[in-house]
């Protein structure tokens, strides 16, 4: 069966670190462009980061740049978001999706193939 997982949310402090990881059962990541999305309770899911299928553009919104950092191991069919300097508006749930597209740029890739169930990620004191 085709899926996506997400692990690695909790409750963390403030300037506190977590990493979360994606994998991908039945199919490879390498070819697939990956995207980290986000929804806070009373808000709209928005794009955190993504990267092409080709490795070669990785996006981040302005809220998370120089504190998010996007990879992925293909060997492994895992993606990764290493989340460091927390703040409590990083507070939601944050779900991984896989798409086939082609295009360099990930953040006009028709995000309807594959998402995971997501996972809680707490900031607070």
């Amino acid at each position: 069966q085709w899926r996506l997982v997400e692990s690695g949310g909790g409750l963390v402090q403030p300037g506190g670190s977590l990493r979360l990881s994606c994998a991908a059962f039945g199919f490879s990541v390498d070819i697939y462009a990956v995207g980290w999305f986000r929804q806070a309770p009373g808000k709209e899911r928005e794009a955190v980061s993504c990267i092409s299928s080709r490795g070669n553009f990785i996006y981040y919104a302005d809220s998370v740049k120089g504190r998010f950092t996007f990879s992925r191991d293909n060997a492994k069919s895992t993606v990764y978001l290493q989340m460091n300097s927390l703040k409590p508006e990083d507070t939601a749930v944050y779900y991984c999706a896989a798409v086939l597209y082609a295009g360099t740029n990930c953040r006009q890739a028709p995000w309807d193939d594959y998402w995971g169930r997501g996972t809680q990620v707490t900031v607070s004191s």
